[in-house]
C-alpha cells in the first residue's frame, strides 16, 4: 500500500497518511547515512566559506579584488560557498520559498496534472523521481532559459514567484560567472562567452517530515551537472556537503544564497575549481524548503564542445579532461545518478 500511495501521491501523500515507519523501499544502509566525523575537529576548517556581495558593484577595485580572492579560495578548497548582500530582495526569496510550499501542499489531483506526460512541457512534477533510488522527497522542475515557458504552463501557486525569482537569479548568475572569471585569471566576461550563462532550471524540492529520519535520506550524494548552482534552503537544515572525507553541514544563513560549482565548471577550469559531493538529511519535525537553479543546457539541444579553457593549460598544467557536449555529459550523468561514482571520472585523460 505504501509503494502504490508514493506512486500517486508522492512522499507527501506517505506522511498525509500518518505513517509511524518509513517504508523498506526508502531504507538506505547505516554505513551511507554516517557523518564520517572525527570526534576532535579542533584542527580542521569545516565552516563552509560566506561572502559578502555588497562592495562588489561599488567603483573600489580593491574591494572587488578582495571578493574575487576569496571566490577563488572557496571554489578551489570547498566547491560551495554561500553569498549574502548578493542584490536579490529578500521578499522574493521568501515568495519563492512560499509558492515552492504552497504547490507541493496542493490537492494530488491538481500536481498529478504536472506529470512528464509529455518531453515538450516546462514544468514537471515528479513524485516518484528517483525510481531505482527512492528519496525523502517531492520535486518539480521549471525549464527558465533559453526558451522559458509560457505563464500559463506554470502553477498558479508558484507562477509569479517562479517567474520574478529566476529574473534575480539570472541577473545574479551574471555577476558570478564575472567574478569567477577574474577568479581564474581570466577576462571577467570569458565563462559569459562559452555560454555557461545561457541554460537555467529550477528544481524545487519539498521534504516532508520523516518518522525515521536516521533510516533514509532527502538526496543522496551526487555532484552536480551544471556549470555552477545557486541554492536557496529554508531554515530547517539538512544540506552536507562532502570536504576533506567528513559530511559538513550547510547551515541555513538568513537571506544567504548557497553556491556550489557543478561537473562542467571543474572540466572546463581543469581541476581548479571543484564539484564536491553532496546530500540532504531529513528531519522528523517539519517539510523543508529548497530551490535549486543550475546554470546548464542539460538535455537541450547544443553543439558546443566543452573542454579545459586553453589559458588554464601550460606544460606543467596539461588537459585532464576529453572533450563532450553537455547534452552527451548529461546523459550519461543521468544513466548513473546516485551510483555512488563521479560520472566526471569517466572523462579523465
Amino acid at each position: 500500500m505504501a509503494d502504490e500511495t508514493y506512486l500517486t501521491s508522492g512522499v507527501k501523500g506517505l506522511v498525509d497518511g500518518d505513517i509511524t515507519e518509513v517504508p523498506q523501499i526508502f531504507h538506505v544502509p547505516s554505513s551511507i547515512l554516517s557523518n564520517n566525523r572525527p570526534d576532535d575537529t579542533s584542527g580542521l576548517n569545516l565552516t563552509v566559506p560566506i561572502i559578502d556581495l555588497g562592495e562588489v558593484n561599488n567603483d573600489d577595485k580593491s574591494a572587488r579584488n578582495v571578493v574575487v580572492s576569496k571566490i577563488k579560495d572557496a571554489a578551489e578548497k570547498w566547491g560551495f560557498f554561500q553569498v549574502i548582500n548578493h542584490g536579490v530582495p529578500l521578499t522574493v526569496l521568501e515568495d519563492i520559498k512560499e509558492g515552492v510550499r504552497k504547490f507541493h501542499e496542493e490537492d494530488p489531483k491538481v500536481k498529478n496534472q504536472y506529470l512528464a506526460t509529455d518531453i515538450n512541457k516546462r514544468f514537471v512534477y515528479n513524485n516518484n523521481y528517483d525510481i531505482h533510488q527512492l528519496h525523502w522527497r517531492d520535486s518539480f522542475t521549471c525549464y527558465i532559459s533559453p526558451d522559458p515557458p509560457n505563464p500559463d504552463e506554470i502553477p498558479v501557486a508558484c507562477r509569479g514567484a517562479v517567474i520574478e525569482y529566476s529574473k534575480h537569479v539570472m541577473e545574479l548568475g551574471d555577476l558570478l560567472f564575472q567574478l569567477l572569471s577574474e577568479a581564474l585569471g581570466l577576462d571577467s566576461e570569458v565563462l559569459m562567452r562559452m555560454d555557461c550563462l545561457k541554460g537555467l532550471f529550477m528544481l524545487c524540492h519539498y521534504y516532508p517530515p520523516c518518522p525515521q529520519p536516521d533510516l533514509t535520506l532527502g538526496i543522496s550524494k551526487h555532484t552536480d551537472n551544471s556549470f555552477l548552482t545557486l541554492l536557496l534552503q529554508d531554515q530547517v537544515g539538512g544540506l552536507q556537503v562532502l570536504h576533506q572525507d567528513y559530511w559538513v553541514d550547510v547551515p541555513p544563513v538568513p537571506g544567504a544564497l548557497v553556491v556550489n560549482i557543478g561537473d562542467f565548471m571543474q572540466l572546463i577550469t581543469n581541476d581548479k575549481f571543484l564539484s564536491l559531493e553532496h546530500r540532504v538529511r531529513v528531519n522528523r519535525d517539519k517539510p523543508r524548503i529548497s530551490i535549486a537553479c543550475f546554470f546548464s543546457s542539460s538535455l537541450s539541444p547544443n553543439s558546443t564542445v566543452y573542454g579545459p579553457i586553453k589559458e588554464l593549460l601550460s606544460d606543467e598544467n596539461p588537459p585532464k579532461y576529453k572533450d563532450i557536449t553537455i547534452p552527451e555529459y548529461t546523459a550519461g550523468y543521468l544513466a548513473n545518478l546516485f551510483d555512488g561514482e563521479s560520472y566526471l571520472s569517466n572523462f579523465r585523460i
